[in-house]
């Protein structure tokens, strides 16, 4: 099957994820514009300012931002309402925490205001409050053959003769994790010397993982699927955004003696999930060779060697390190177009956006209006 052509000057497409999540943005703030003059009325508050700074200042005590993996609008307003009710005085002396909390209970346009603007802040911050921080053990992957390979960090930098992550910068970094994004940020470092393969654009990169690692498999199919890939990657509105499919991934690190290594994997950066794929053609994962003078129940414990073998490493990458392989026999590989269906399942962005539950508003200004006092 031919496959697509690469084309270097086609024009870079909107990326309609995020055009979407900035009119939503845009949106809000025309809607939070439009209830002060309501909000200031009600409560007295005399800026939009002074308003905004009393919501979103308190975001960093209520919400431990730095850990945190919040979802959705609601998860983030869940979280935020949650802390805001375990701050209120429970001995009768007022603080500032009260002093908003009976100012929103007073009136309707402030309640709405408060929901749309936490609702607004999650939104503006959604890349750094969905993603999933990466552990140390998690902030790097090797690549390639022996003798040949390369790291993909999160923050790297070469320390006493070596690569290492910068620990304090791991979870400010902006890219998504294991992105096409993540690799033009950081490039692939050499490990032992302080070198590393950058890349001038996302047609240099994809042209390195074909060319380079891929190539030097020697496998056709992996070839195929690898070519498949930088089509898609420079078809898609946000190239960046595409998780990496990272080719011939060394989870044992660099340890020359590999037992096992799988042709592909891709990580998902918000949840940290490895999903392996293994093209297992029976010519070099199963051939018997020098068969002639043996016997049939000795050819056939060869087979069901071959065989175990190749379960052994399903089983091992999975319960070692937590990644689920799928395996594609000849049977699979005579449709590669399934197969890269399959695999493209993985790599289409799954963002959603819950809608706000005006349950949640409700219950948290449960108790009994009172008019503010002036």
């Amino acid at each position: 099957m031919a496959l697509a052509t690469k084309s270097k000057t086609a024009p870079k497409k909107r990326a309609p994820i995020k055009t979407a999540r900035n009119k939503e943005i845009a949106a809000m703030t025309a809607k939070l514009r439009a209830l002060l003059p309501d909000v200031f009325a009600q409560t007295g508050i005399k800026d939009e300012a002074s308003l905004n700074a009393k919501i979103g200042g308190k975001a960093d005590e209520f919400v431990d931002l730095k850990n945190e993996v919040i979802t959705s609008p609601l998860h983030y307003v869940t979280l935020y309402l949650d802390s805001f009710e375990g701050h209120l005085s429970t001995t009768g002396w007022k603080t500032a925490y009260d002093e908003l909390y009976e100012t929103s209970q007073a009136s309707d346009a402030a309640q709405e205001y408060l929901m749309l603007f936490l609702e607004r802040s999650y939104l503006k911050h959604y890349e750094e409050y969905s993603k999933k921080t990466a552990s140390v053990g998690e902030a790097e992957v090797w690549m390639g053959q022996n003798n040949a390979d390369y790291g993909l960090l999160v923050t790297p930098r070469f320390e006493n003769g070596d690569w290492e992550n910068d620990k304090s910068e791991i979870r400010h970094f902006k890219p998504g994790y294991w992105t096409v994004g993540h690799a033009m940020e950081t490039g692939l470092v050499i490990p032992g010397k302080n070198k590393k393969r950058t890349f001038t654009d996302v047609d240099d990169l994809l042209d390195f993982l074909e060319d380079i690692i891929v190539r030097h498999s020697g496998s056709k199919c992996q070839v195929d699927i690898a070519a498949r890939y930088s089509a898609f990657v420079r078809g898609s509105a946000d190239p960046l955004n595409v998780p990496l499919l990272i080719p011939e991934p060394r989870f044992e690190g660099r340890a020359k003696a590999h037992k096992y290594r799988l042709d592909f994997c891709i990580i998902d950066g918000s949840t940290m999930q490895k999903t392996g794929f293994e093209l297992s053609p029976w010519a070099s994962h199963g051939m018997l060779t020098a068969t002639k003078g043996k016997l049939q129940k000795d050819i056939n414990a060869e087979a069901s060697a071959n065989f175990d073998k190749e379960m052994a490493k399903h089983k091992a990458y999975f319960k070692k390190h937590g990644i689920f392989a799928s395996m594609f026999t000849d049977a699979d590989l005579e449709d590669l177009d399934n197969v890269w269906a399959y695999i493209a399942d993985f790599l289409e962005p799954k963002e959603m956006m819950a809608q706000m539950n005006l349950h949640l508003r409700n219950n948290f200004f449960k108790n009994k209006k009172k008019p503010r006092k002036p």
